[in-house]
Order: structure tokens, then C-alpha cells, then sequence
């Protein structure tokens, strides 16, 4: 596999360091002739000194016969424009690292579609992902990252109240645009099939969009929990995700911002959210705002050393569970021993994330659900395959195997069994291990 990486600062150099360890080949791009020397230094990767934006430097590069080009770049603009001009030359898959929300930003205008790049991704987008996998359904949030976030993956504890126990799946009225996806019972998790039955204390995973969901809520009824509480100290664009995530769930968020201009911003964009004009660096002010009450402190401040003195402070106020964004690479090591019980590294997230793609033929992403041996993948779909030869009811896909959603450039829907896929939507897949290659056969010309 070959790899094109547009930048060669942290971002980059750290996302070269762990493909070589994969056995990938990488070809890595710079204006700057230190960090290319540094990294020609360090990593057996191809280097090249020039403008990523610049036909030439591409063509150079190798884009045209690229897997996937990343550009990495510092500049957003650069990002986007060099990842469009790599998916023209040839590249099979590009992916641009953007932080300006207005790039992410659907309800402006769709830039993603509009330059023909496969991904926009956001380091700080990432990050606050993988905090809200360490604090909710860590199953919710990885099915939920393929889907743009248009689809709601939601799970509910089934008790005595719910009227759909001991009936098989087949069998339940459920309202449209809602697939049941995973029952977790015990310490097992499976993907559902016709014949299953729910019963009490199951963990269901179901797949809706955002209109089904008062419905579903209602059909489940399940017992009312307590929200649990969390505070995220800083407002940042890593802070204010995470806020965004929580915020219509079961929790109470709080967030303190200490910049007065960016406090009455997110206060007029998160409307769940009690957004509170405060310094989280002081100790005092986290006692003030009781701290040592919540569930959960999440530190999103400006540097490392910030976020890891804030955790710490806040453990010893009373926080039952505390979080930090951390940057540095060799800080996570020592992590554990100040009482902190998740790190997460932007850049690992980076490049863990990027990892999901470097796959052949028509997966554009695979991921496993944590705890599981059940893959997740975003499948292309090319016209004349076998999936696209009959509705989803007559399809031979193989037991224990769902087709979760299915992406076109408008929307994205829940599938029933009287949909039919066709050429140029995507497909979120959910399979058993041992079965994901059967069911991705559907999907391959013969």
C-alpha cells in the first residue's frame, strides 16, 4: 500500500512513524527543508521538499498511483485544496485535516462534496470522540463516525416495562426508519437476527434516525436513570465537541471557558449546555463550581502541563473521574500514576483514525465495536455487484450480518427490507468476524 502524507509537523511525522511500523510505504511533503532532513532522519519514508499545493510537487510525490493521500498541513486551505487536487490526479483516497468548523459545517455548504474529498477530519473532532467513548457507549460512538453524523445509534437497558420481550425481532412493530442492531446480554454481544428475542436487562443497540427517536424512546420505557454530571474545563474546539456530543443525552454538562468573547459564543450555540465564564487552571474555581461533586472532569485546556495539573486538582477536590486531552506523545506514560483515568493523545486519535482506511478494494473504512468480535465497515458501492441485484429482504447475506445504513450525497437512511442499494451509495456494514468476508463478497464484482 502507498501513502502520501502533506505535512511533515507533529500531525504528520507521528502518522508516518506508525504506518512504517505497519510495513507501509510513505512519501511525506514539506516546505520546510529541517522537518523533511529531521524526518529523512528518523523514519524510512520517501521525502520531498515543496509546496503541497503545487501540481508539480504532487505529480513528484506520486499521488496519481497513491491508496490514500493525507494532507496534514497546518493550513486548512492548503488541506483542502491539495487534497482536491490529489483526488483529480488520480489518488484513490484523500482526507484533509481541517479545524475551521465552517469546513465541517453542512448547513453552509458542503466542501467535502464540493472538492471531491473523501474525509474532512478534525484533530479536535477526534479527540473529544474518543472522551465520549471513555464516557458513554463506546459502541454508539464508532458506528457513529461513519455516518456523519445524520444517523443516531442509541442504547437502551430493556426492564419489565418494555412490551417487547420474548417476541422474535421479526415480529415487533417497530417505528420506520429504525434497524435493532446489537443485544449485549452478559458479557456478550451480538448482531440481532429475525428469529431474537430481547429480554430484561438486555443491552439493546438500535440504529434510528434523529426523527424515530421520542418514538423509540417510548417503545423501550426504559426506567428513568440519573444524569450523570460532567465538566469540561475549556472551551476550545476539543471542549466544545465533546459539549456538543453530550449535550442531548443523559447528562448534565457544564463548561467553563475563561475568554469572555468565546463564553457568550458557545452560550448561544449550546443550548443544553450551562456554559459558565470561569478559569479551570485555578483551583479555587473548581471548588467553586464543585467539582468534587461530579462524575466526571474533562480537561480541555490550551497545553499538556494545563490539563494534567487540572485532573489532578480536580481528583483531589472529589471528582469521581477525571480526563485529559494530552499532546505529547511520552506524557501518557506517566498518566496513570497521577490518578488520571483516560489520556487522549490528538494525534494518536489522528493516527489510529487514519489507520481505519488503509484497506483495499471497496472498504473505505473497518473498525472493530470494543468488546466484540463484531467488524464495522463503509462499504463502496459499484454498480452490478450482487448487492445491487435484489432488496435488501433477498439478498444471501449471511447470519449475524447487517446492513446498518446506506449513505447517498443526501441523506442517510435506515434501510428496510424493501430497499435496494445501488451504484454510488455506501453501505455501513456490521458483521461477526467470521463472517465479514462472506458478506463483503456481495459487494466485489465477479
Amino acid at each position: 500500500m502507498n501513502v502520501v502524507i502533506l505535512g511533515a509537523g507533529t500531525v504528520g511525522t507521528s502518522i508516518a512513524d506508525l504506518l512504517c511500523q505497519n510495513g507501509i510505504h510513505v512519501t511525506i511533503v514539506d516546505t520546510n527543508p529541517k522537518r523533511t532532513q529531521a524526518v529523512n532522519d528518523d523514519l524510512d519514508v520517501r521525502v520531498i521538499n515543496g509546496n503541497a499545493s503545487e501540481s508539480s510537487v504532487l505529480f513528484q510525490s506520486g499521488v496519481a498511483a497513491a491508496d490514500i493521500v493525507l494532507a496534514v498541513t497546518g493550513i486548512d486551505e492548503v488541506n483542502i485544496v491539495a487534497a482536491s487536487m490529489a483526488k483529480a490526479m488520480g489518488a484513490r483516497r484523500t482526507i484533509a485535516r481541517v479545524y475551521a468548523p465552517v469546513f465541517r459545517d453542512l448547513s453552509t455548504f458542503d466542501y467535502q462534496k464540493h472538492f471531491g474529498i473523501d474525509r474532512m477530519l478534525s484533530l479536535e473532532q477526534l479527540a473529544a470522540t474518543a472522551l465520549a467513548r471513555g464516557i458513554r457507549n463506546p459502541q454508539s460512538v464508532v458506528v457513529e463516525q461513519f455516518a456523519h453524523g445524520e444517523m443516531e445509534v442509541l442504547e437502551f437497558v430493556v426492564t419489565e416495562k418494555c412490551k417487547i420481550t420474548h417476541k422474535p425481532i421479526r415480529d415487533l412493530k417497530l417505528p420506520r426508519n429504525v434497524r435493532i442492531g446489537t443485544i449485549q446480554r452478559g458479557k456478550k454481544t451480538w448482531i440481532v437476527t429475525a428469529n431474537d428475542q430481547i429480554e430484561i436487562d438486555d443491552h439493546v443497540t438500535v440504529f434510528c434516525r434523529r426523527e424515530s427517536e421520542p418514538e423509540l424512546k417510548n417503545l423501550f420505557k426504559q426506567r428513568r436513570q440519573k444524569k450523570r454530571r460532567v465538566i469540561i474545563g475549556g472551551g476550545g474546539e476539543t471542549g466544545f465537541h465533546l459539549a456538543r456530543i453530550l449535550e442531548n443525552e443523559n447528562f448534565t454538562v457544564t463548561l467553563l471557558e475563561s475568554e469572555e468573547e468565546r463564553c457568550n459564543y458557545l452560550a448561544n450555540i449550546l443550548k443544553h449546555v450551562n456554559v459558565i465564564h470561569a478559569d479551570a487552571t485555578h483551583r479555587e474555581v473548581l471548588e467553586e463550581e464543585r467539582v468534587g461533586n461530579t462524575d466526571v472532569y474533562v480537561a480541555c485546556l490550551g497545553s499538556d502541563e494545563n490539563n494534567i495539573v487540572s485532573c489532578v486538582e480536580a481528583k483531589e477536590v472529589g471528582a469521581e473521574e477525571v480526563m485529559a486531552v494530552i499532546g505529547r506523545p511520552d506524557y501518557t506514560r506517566i498518566i496513570g500514576q497521577l490518578g488520571i483515568d483516560l489520556a487522549v493523545s490528538q494525534r494518536e486519535v489522528m493516527a489510529k483514525r487514519v489507520m481505519t482506511f488503509l484497506n483495499e478494494g471497496v472498504v473505505n473504512a473497518l473498525v472493530r465495536l470494543p468488546g466484540s468480535q463484531i467488524k464495522v465497515a463503509e462499504i463502496e458501492i459499484i454498480d452490478g455487484v450482487p448487492a445491487t441485484q435484489n432488496k435488501l429482504a433477498e439478498l444471501q447475506l449471511p447470519e449475524r450480518c447487517l446492513i446498518a445504513a446506506i449513505i447517498n450525497d443526501e441523506f442517510v437512511r435506515i434501510p428496510d427490507g424493501n430497499d435496494q442499494m445501488v451504484d454510488g451509495e455506501k453501505a455501513i456494514l456490521l458483521a461477526e468476524e467470521e463472517v465479514f468476508y462472506n458478506a463483503l463478497a456481495l459487494f466485489k464484482s465477479k
